[in-house]
């Protein structure tokens, strides 16, 4: 292989395979000298890839941890694995799937071949997530689409549906992506209402990028400094204002790991709390604020699966006990 930077690809795709190459096998592969090996190791460093080499008739040569995250090479197969498994990821808002692998996903998509491309959506058509269907399904091309906009800070114009149905056409100046684990939102100031606005990215349709460059504005935060942390702080801000708050009082007769491990963050965390607990045991309280709505709240209560008290909010209270005698009913119509 005479091309050289085609030659320096190839021997990086190989050094990132978990394994040492012995010198003789990688000029074998490249079928190129062991000196011109060597010089192409060298070369590597230089660009700061840490190449780490082993002497003895076992040594040989292999890609360490360093620094810095060099540039990955990646083939046609890990390209598409990668791709799938971050659309499906990011496509229902899964916990922990956050703006940093949506940016990661557009940078891929931005240069994968059309080939591969088409790979990438056959796959995905093909495959149907389980889910825990509280969430929202959203299209990965949406996604990226905003975070390409947000991180090149280029306007974008879409069509927007609000909560009665309404749709309206929007143009704005894309800030950050918010993943609140079972929904995306997009903050951006808002150039028709010239203000700052939070979207629920499910509702987004048809997302342009109209290449038009802006300047990030400040967000309205007490102290910001700019980022995903004043983004994060606008959205929480602006949720409270637009949902009632319930201040939750709940104690559990169960320890406290045992009812963390099963409630979403955004509940709160439960504290250790002597009994007597709702059936005699020593157990764990929560109390936290939540603004997510009240069913949901009964539901996630509930699915911790042991025996639990609400001592508020009253109308969680007054839910919990509508729900129970339904539930009541539609065990004993199955009875008969």
């Amino acid at each position: 292989m005479t091309d050289t930077p085609a030659r320096l690809l190839k021997l990086l795709s190989l050094l990132q395979t978990p394994r040492e190459w012995p010198g003789g096998e990688l000029a074998e592969r490249l079928d190129v000298s062991p000196r011109t090996v060597r010089r192409d190791i060298d070369r590597l460093r230089e660009l700061g890839y840490p190449v780490e080499a082993s002497r003895g008739s076992l040594g040989g040569y292999r890609l360490v941890a360093g620094a810095a995250m060099p540039p990955l090479v990646l083939d046609d197969e890990e390209a598409v694995a990668i791709a799938v498994g971050l659309r499906a990821g990011a496509g229902h808002a899964i916990e922990g799937v956050d703006e940093a692998s949506v940016r990661a996903l557009a940078k891929l998509e931005q240069v994968l071949p059309s080939r591969l491309r088409h790979r990438v959506s056959a796959l995905q058509n093909a495959t149907v997530p389980l889910t825990r269907g509280d969430g929202a399904t959203i299209d990965p091309q949406t996604l990226t689409t905003l975070a390409s906009a947000a991180t090149g800070q280029e306007a974008l114009r879409f069509s927007y549906r609000s909560g009665d149905g309404t749709e309206t056409k929007r143009q704005v100046e894309p800030y950050r992506l918010v993943s609140t684990g079972r929904r995306w939102y997009l903050v951006a100031y808002d150039l028709l209402r010239a203000d700052w606005r939070t979207f629920r990215v499910d509702r987004v349709s048809e997302p342009f990028a109209t290449g038009a460059r802006f300047t990030a504005r400040p967000l309205p935060v007490e102290g910001g400094e700019g980022g995903a942390e004043d983004a994060a702080r606008y959205f929480a801000r602006s949720m409270a204002s637009r949902l009632p708050e319930l201040r939750l009082d709940v104690r559990f007769a169960a320890p406290a790991e045992f009812v963390a491990a099963r409630l979403p963050p955004t509940l709160g965390v439960p504290e250790p709390e002597p009994g007597p607990g709702p059936a005699g045991e020593d157990g764990c309280r929560l109390r936290s604020s939540s603004t997510d709505s009240l069913e949901w709240v009964a539901l996630r209560l509930a699915l911790v699966d042991c025996e639990f008290a609400v001592q508020g909010p009253p109308q969680l209270v007054a839910y919990l006990e509508s729900l129970g005698a339904r539930l009541t009913r539609a065990a004993s119509h199955g009875k008969g």
